[in-house]
């Protein structure tokens, strides 16, 4: 196996709670992330040398600061692999708007690098290296929607149901840093119960914020909800409102004011990453068969 191509999905979180504040100063959080079915794309093709070579469809995402190439670079370090690889990443999800593109690519990576370099490395240590890079990467290593608490590193699988998004881009940067130093930040939501969290009792608790500071967000807030029931995902700027079918998510988004972004995609409670690596990997042995 000489190459992969593998997808990178995006995600919603369903909710995003705080539920106290850490003496290092960071969050604690309760949320549940669930996978959408559109994804960016990731080439892995596998070298004799130890070179890293990495190209993205994206000019502003081609350095050697990307986390996919910070992921790569994490595993051969760890594993002292004597490899390389030459990665593509086609760009196809809007970045930095709460759909965490960035934290899934490096997952595929880990994961992708993992089987073509043939480390037999755990899900377990993979999802720890992960974390090394950023708070959203586990889930994305554990290919499944899941509860997630600490700071988004402890995971509890679940089965949310899997209704028809559309997500919309205001088009607006938000800074992340902003929102979890504001005073009125929400930071006291009483922690929840993993078995019996419900859609309808939970809200993000950046969202007063986001509204407050930035008015594209909310003007698409209150147009969004006219059809279907809203919600921030993670700090922002993206947003999604839940269907009962393509059909409505699609009529909703025709009419969507021109001067944002937006799609519909359904959810998904196990991510197509893992899926494809084991059929690679069942292929792979009827080949040597």
């Amino acid at each position: 196996m000489e190459t992969l191509v593998l997808p990178a999905p995006a995600k919603l979180n369903l909710f995003l709670h705080i539920t106290g504040r850490r003496a290092d100063g960071y969050h604690e959080l309760q949320s549940v992330f669930q996978f959408l079915d559109l994804h960016d794309v990731l080439s892995f093709t596998r070298l004799s040398s130890t070179a890293i070579e990495f190209q993205c469809s994206d000019a502003q995402l081609d350095t050697p600061d990307n986390l996919v190439v910070r992921a790569a670079q994490l595993l051969q370090s760890y594993q002292r692999v004597a490899q390389g690889a030459r990665i593509i990443l086609d760009k196809r999800l809007p970045y930095g708007g709460g759909l965490g593109g960035g934290s899934s690519d490096a997952a595929t990576t880990l994961l992708a690098l993992n089987q073509l370099w043939e480390l037999n490395l755990t899900i377990d240590q993979l999802a720890e290296l992960g974390l090394q890079l950023g708070a959203d990467v586990p889930v994305f290593v554990r290919c499944h929607a899941a509860f997630a608490e600490g700071v988004g590193e402890r995971l509890y699988p679940v089965q949310p149901t899997s209704p028809w998004y559309l997500v919309v881009d205001p088009r607006v940067h938000i800074s992340t840093a902003e929102l979890f130093q504001h005073p009125e930040l929400k930071r006291d939501c009483a922690p929840l119960a993993r078995e019996s969290w419900q859609q309808q009792t939970t809200q993000n608790v950046f969202e007063p914020l986001v509204r407050q500071l930035y008015p594209e967000v909310a003007k698409a807030l209150d147009w969004l909800v006219e059809y279907a029931p809203t919600r921030l995902t993670g700090t922002g700027a993206c947003l999604f409102g839940a269907f009962e079918s393509q059909e409505l998510a699609r009529a909703a988004l025709a009419r969507m004011p021109a001067q944002w972004n937006g799609f519909v995609a359904r959810g998904l409670n196990e991510s197509p990453v893992c899926q494809q690596l084991r059929q690679a990997s069942t292929d792979n042995l009827t080949n040597q068969d």
